[in-house]
């Protein structure tokens, strides 16, 4: 089986993935039905990769408690390079270091975020499958899912799933 890199993602109706100041509180006012499907996937999972700011992030808001101990972690960073037990700093090229994961065995590969890191792993080509959960409220500024880039990924619909005021689209890369 050929390990996929999927983005899992929450977004604002209008295209931003937290405010301007990080906040997430209009993603948790929402109602949602149960996990929204989190539990499913990341049983499908067995490696997450996020940039340092939403490290940083997370740790911060699980007041220093990892959540993702059970999975192995990279972190992309150009200043921490202190890997711990939790998760391992990487400052490699991006494209080398998913050709070199990917070809170990095991489950998907989940790219958390943030927006930069999203963006290059967008640019470059390098997800296999979008899973975006689209809250129905407009934020009007904040931090993007998609910046501009200077290519034309298409993509293809595999289904849609309603979770309360929550949806789900699923997509594969072609």
């Amino acid at each position: 089986m050929d390990r996929k890199v999927v983005l899992y993602i929450a977004t604002s109706l209008d295209g931003y993935i937290a405010t301007e100041n990080d906040s997430l509180e209009w993603l948790f006012k929402t109602d949602g039905e149960g996990d929204n499907g989190y539990s499913e996937f990341t049983k499908t999972i067995d490696t997450i990769i996020l940039g340092r700011r939403t490290y940083d992030w997370i740790m911060n808001m699980e007041l220093g408690k990892f959540p993702y101990q059970n999975k192995k972690c990279y972190v992309f960073s150009n200043t921490i390079f202190e890997s711990n037990e939790n998760v391992e700093f990487i400052s490699e090229d991006t494209l080398n270091f998913l050709n070199r994961i990917k070809k170990t065995s095991g489950k998907n590969i989940w790219i958390v975020g943030g927006g930069e890191l999203l963006h290059h792993f967008i640019k470059e080509k390098l997800i296999d499958e979008y899973i975006i959960t689209v809250a129905p409220i407009l934020i009007g500024k904040g931090i993007p899912l998609f910046k501009r880039i200077d290519v034309e990924v298409d993509l293809e619909l595999k289904s849609i799933r309603r979770f309360n005021q929550f949806v789900e689209l699923h997509y594969k890369s072609k």
